[in-house]
Formats: C-alpha cells, sequence, structure tokens
C-alpha cells in the first residue's frame, strides 16, 4: 500500500505545450487508490488552469500495464469511496470536465476502470499487444464510470454490446481495426507516437481545438439547433481572441502562425 501522500502521479510540463501525466502505482499495476484518484483530479485541474498547456498524454511507468482499475485492496477495507472524487468521478478523471484534448498512451492491460480512463481521454495511442476490456460482469458489476455508455459511442454498438456482456478483452490490433484506438504501434513506439499526435495537435490554434472538441464531444448528446448554437457561441468567443487574428493573418503573408493560445 503506497503512504498516505506518496506521489502516485506524475505530471511533467514540457516546452511544446504538451503536458505528460503519468500513472505510477507499477507495483498493482496502477490500480486506482484514493491517493492516486485524489492526485489525478489535481493534475486535471493544474493543467485546465495552464494556459502554456495545450494538449495533455495520459501514460503509465509500467510497461506491463496501463492501469487494472479499481485497487480491490481498497475496496475490501471499505474505503471504495476513495476511488472517486466530487468533481472528477472514478479516478478523479472519468467525469471530469475538460476543455484541452488528452492523450492515453496504452502499453500492457487496460481493464475495468483503467479501460474507462482510456474512454474518458479524447484520442487513444496504443501497443499492438496491448490489451482492453470490461470484465465487470464477470464479477456481477457494472462499468458504470463510463465504460458501459462510452464504449458505444466509440465503436459499433453491437460490438460494444458484445464486449460489456461477455467481458472479454480485446488487443490492440483489434482494438485498431474496430476504429476505438488512433494509432497502433509496436509497444516501444507508444510514448512517441503519443507525442507526435500530441505536436501535430499544439500546431494549431489551441483555443480553436478546445472550442471545437466541446462541440464535438457533446455531439452524440444534443440535436442540431442546440449544436449550431454551440458553434456559433464558441465563434463569438473565438473572435475576441489574437489568434482569431492570427491565423488569417499569417496564411494572408505565407507565414506560418505564432499562436499563443490568448
Amino acid at each position: 500500500m503506497d503512504v498516505s501522500g506518496a506521489a502516485v502521479v506524475k505530471v511533467e510540463r514540457r516546452d511544446d505545450h504538451v503536458a505528460v501525466v503519468t500513472l505510477d502505482r507499477p507495483q498493482v499495476r496502477n490500480a486506482i487508490n484514493g491517493d492516486m484518484a485524489r492526485q489525478l483530479e489535481a493534475a486535471v485541474e493544474g493543467l485546465e488552469a495552464d494556459d502554456d498547456v495545450w494538449v495533455v498524454i495520459l501514460t503509465s511507468s509500467s510497461p506491463k500495464a496501463f492501469c487494472a482499475g479499481a485497487d480491490l485492496a481498497e475496496i475490501a477495507a471499505g474505503r471504495a469511496g476513495d476511488l472517486s472524487t466530487e468533481r472528477g468521478g472514478f479516478a478523479g478523471l472519468t467525469r471530469h470536465l475538460r476543455r484541452k484534448p488528452w492523450i492515453a498512451a496504452v502499453r500492457g492491460a487496460a481493464f475495468a476502470g483503467g479501460f474507462e480512463l482510456c474512454l474518458a481521454c479524447d484520442l487513444i495511442v496504443a501497443a499492438e499487444d496491448a490489451r482492453f476490456g470490461l470484465p465487470e460482469t464477470k464479477r456481477s458489476l457494472v462499468a458504470a464510470a463510463g465504460g458501459v455508455h462510452r464504449l458505444p459511442r466509440r465503436i459499433p454498438p453491437n460490438l460494444a454490446f458484445e464486449l460489456i456482456a461477455t467481458g472479454d478483452p480485446i488487443d490492440g490490433r483489434r482494438a485498431a481495426d474496430l476504429g476505438l484506438v488512433n494509432r497502433c504501434v509496436a509497444d516501444s513506439e507508444v510514448e512517441a507516437e503519443a507525442l507526435r499526435l500530441a505536436l501535430a495537435i499544439a500546431a494549431n490554434a489551441p483555443l480553436a481545438v478546445r472550442e471545437s472538441l466541446v462541440i464535438a464531444r457533446a455531439y452524440i448528446e444534443a440535436t442540431d439547433p442546440a449544436l449550431l448554437h454551440r458553434a456559433a457561441e464558441a465563434t463569438a468567443r473565438l473572435a475576441h481572441t489574437q489568434d482569431y487574428i492570427e491565423g488569417p493573418r499569417a496564411f494572408l503573408e505565407k507565414r506560418s502562425p505564432q499562436w499563443t493560445g490568448r
């Protein structure tokens, strides 16, 4: 068991507007305990408030496991409530409202709550032999931290129903075939590929990326008129920013834009 307050979530802010958040309880396959949930929530809130961070990568210190889900020892000890936070939900992340894009960089197993962390991110880069699964039904449980409602939005519903009902895992190659994974690469290339994807996003206007993602995340939950209204509001907010002027100006001047995030 971790000493209370020990650093089990590490945050690295890079100079290229990318931050890397690392789950670091390798001795228990990054199973979520109260410390990790609280620290991950604090990381989300700190990065959301940091104007110099435009994209976030969520990864693991262990090549064998991205995250094994809930720490069953904590649940057995009667501390199941500690695994969720008031604002972030399970692990401090799955219910947290975020505007910046998050990329899950997955090696090894992402099971149960670990898979739900991936589904809470916007994009996934995975190793070919990574494994994803929602085994809750094998234990008379429900993947209630996003698994049962997010997975059918990410892959064909009938295939999501199969994975949920059987509880059987799939590997990174199969996840890529289903469109669940954005990039599927060799295990040794996962973090580098996630960084390449992050830098491709960070090359764009950060405020426009955030506004666009807010609408894109909501598209399956709102009507077309509501989405058009949100798009109009987003455009109005962007119109008052420096980047809104810089984009067209750089195009006319035939140069690369210099984004400021303001």
